[in-house]
């Protein structure tokens, strides 16, 4: 029995068609077809019934799904085996903090999968590493920095809050207002500058260093917070999100490398597919 073909016949059955099994598994539809035949000859039973819509599994189909896809997987677990036996790739990747989790797991797998024997490790930005996904002035002088996406800094804000009334705050408006302090972050002392000039006073209540942490004590009602915007914050339902008039202020996020190798040209393919 062919491993490749129940790994078409998982796919089938996940997909509920042969079309879609065949996208997924970027083989002609044909190819599959002809390999399901073979198997269910080979089994002498009927895996799939076919309508307009795709197909269904028959009674031997969904007896076979279990067991095929455990046997896939003690065919990978043995590959693993042997693959570490031989010697790890390592590689030191240093991240700033707040980057988004889902935007950067997809980078980090694609990152992992294109390397057969890599061992990479996520370290501070500030420790010796390959190269860095950081804030453009976290970046050193020396730096090749190749920009992967730009953010604007806004309000975070309850929802219940009253000023999540307006569509845009002005900077008058937070005058006494309750804040957390998020460190570091290269818009902060922007921020405070703009609002000393203005002889705008606010009062610090927490000084965290996550995003997370901010966006908990907001949604807790301790204070508003000064924060880059990026599209996983949409999850925060029970948190508003404004602009704050006549104050543009962003976050230019890339990746930093002293020596290109085998390593900063993989991530810069990556930057392409992801940004």
């Amino acid at each position: 029995m062919d491993l490749r073909t129940l790994h078409y016949f998982i796919s089938i059955y996940e997909q509920g068609s042969i079309s879609g099994a065949a996208k997924a598994c970027f083989v002609a539809q044909p190819s599959i077809s002809a390999s399901i035949q073979l198997l269910e000859e080979e089994l002498t039973t009927q895996l799939f019934y076919r309508h307009a819509r795709g197909v269904k599994a028959s009674d031997s189909g969904k007896q076979l799904y279990p067991l095929a896809k455990k046997l896939l997987g003690q065919a990978d677990a043995i590959k693993s085996l042997f693959k570490e036996k031989n010697e790890k790739i390592p590689v030191s990747l240093g991240l700033t903090k707040g980057l988004g989790v889902a935007r950067m797991s997809a980078i980090l797998k694609d990152f992992t999968s294109s390397f057969e024997f890599i061992e990479l490790t996520l370290v501070s930005p500030n420790e010796p590493c390959d190269a860095k996904i950081v804030a453009i002035e976290e970046s050193h002088k020396d730096d090749n920095f190749i920009p992967m996406w730009q953010e604007d800094y806004v309000l975070a804000l309850p929802h219940n809050h009253i000023l999540s009334l307006k569509n845009e705050i002005e900077l008058s408006d937070l005058h006494q207002q309750p804040f957390i302090q998020r460190t570091p972050c290269s818009a902060w002392q922007p921020f405070i500058g703009e609002l000393t000039t203005q002889q705008i006073h606010i009062d610090i209540r927490a000084k965290i260093q996550t995003i997370d942490y901010a966006l908990g004590l907001v949604n807790a009602g301790v204070g508003l917070a000064f924060l880059p915007l990026y599209s996983e914050l949409e999850k925060y339902s029970d948190i508003s999100f404004r602009k704050i008039k006549g104050l543009k202020l962003t976050r230019k996020i890339g990746l930093a490398y002293q020596q290109e190798n085998r390593v900063t040209k993989l991530l810069k393919q990556l930057i392409t597919r992801h940004c």
